[in-house]
Parts: C-alpha cells; sequence; structure tokens
C-alpha cells in the first residue's frame, strides 16, 4: 500500500513538473509573438525551439520548416524570423517564403493568401502568394535544379565570408 502510494506521489509531481513546463512554453511562445510584433492568430505550428516535422510538396519536390505557421480565420499563414535590418524584403527571403507559402497550400488543402517577414529591426512585410509569385518560384526552382544537374553555380555575391556556411559550396568553382 505505502509503495502504490509512493509511485502516486511520484507520478502526480511529474504531471505537475509537464503541466509547468508547458505553461513556460506557451508564454515564451506568448512573449516573442508580442516581442516580434507577430500578427494576431494561433500558432499551430513552432520550429524555433523545438524541432518540427518538416513540411514537403510533392508537386515541388520540396521540403521545409517555415519558423512559424499561425491560423487566421480559416487561412494559414507563414511566418519567417530573419536577422538584419533590411529596407525591404530580400529576394531569397521572398522567395523562401513563398516555398512555404505552397507546402502550406500543399499539406492543409487550402489557399495560402500571404506570409509574414519578420526582420530583426522589427520591421514586418506582408508578402502576396498569388500567381506571379506562385510562377517565379516554380521558375526560380527549375533553375536551380537545372544549376544543380549541370554543376554550373553562379556565384552572386563577393563576400568569401558568405561561402563558409553555403549549401551549394560544393558545387561552386569558386576557389576558397
Amino acid at each position: 500500500m505505502i509503495h502504490l502510494v509512493a509511485v502516486g506521489s511520484f507520478f502526480f509531481i511529474i504531471a505537475i513538473f509537464v503541466l509547468f513546463i508547458s505553461n513556460l512554453m506557451k508564454r515564451n511562445i506568448r512573449r516573442i509573438k508580442d516581442e516580434k510584433n507577430i500578427f494576431s492568430g494561433k500558432i499551430t505550428y513552432n520550429d524555433l525551439y523545438k524541432p518540427a516535422k518538416p513540411l514537403y510538396s510533392k508537386i515541388l519536390r520540396l521540403s521545409g520548416k517555415p519558423d512559424y505557421i499561425i491560423k487566421q480565420g480559416k487561412y494559414y499563414i507563414p511566418i519567417e524570423l530573419k536577422t538584419g535590418k533590411h529596407n525591404k524584403p530580400q529576394e531569397n527571403h521572398i522567395y523562401q517564403l513563398a516555398a512555404y507559402c505552397q507546402l502550406l497550400e500543399d499539406n492543409y488543402n487550402g489557399f495560402v493568401p500571404y506570409g509574414i517577414l519578420v526582420y530583426n529591426n522589427m520591421h514586418q512585410y506582408k508578402i502576396p502568394y498569388g500567381p506571379k509569385t506562385r510562377f517565379e518560384l516554380e521558375n526560380t526552382i527549375k533553375k536551380m535544379r537545372y544549376a544543380l544537374k549541370n554543376k554550373k553555380i553562379v556565384i552572386n555575391h563577393n563576400d568569401i565570408r558568405r561561402c563558409n556556411s553555403c549549401s551549394m559550396r560544393i558545387y561552386c568553382n569558386i576557389n576558397m
């Protein structure tokens, strides 16, 4: 009997601990949402603090993990947090966000009207995901696959330091 009380007490303490950790995580997410001034909506996906499952698109043969997904009404919206203080959205960030929009459409079977880029300086950019962006995304992916297949990667900058963490480094013809 004493053994059962001890085991029961142990599981009760574990349950309280799990509840406490869960509340801490919720508060932390709420704090980040407020600090980053992320649009209202329910956070349904978070890849910042705990690795989340990647999303996959059979149509584009592409996978990825946005920083956040929020649900606003009937729409799922990808949110990507970026470092740097930019006065306008960077083209590569727009394509990354567009890829996340397509991933959401393929995984949630619904229309994604836009995604949100949030930079360090707290500037937010609502990037529409319409026919033009879809076409440009598909074209860019085709060009990237062609370049990889033919091993013709062209460097688009003059900063050799950026090459250190580049995933295309093995294909690039730049001498390091």
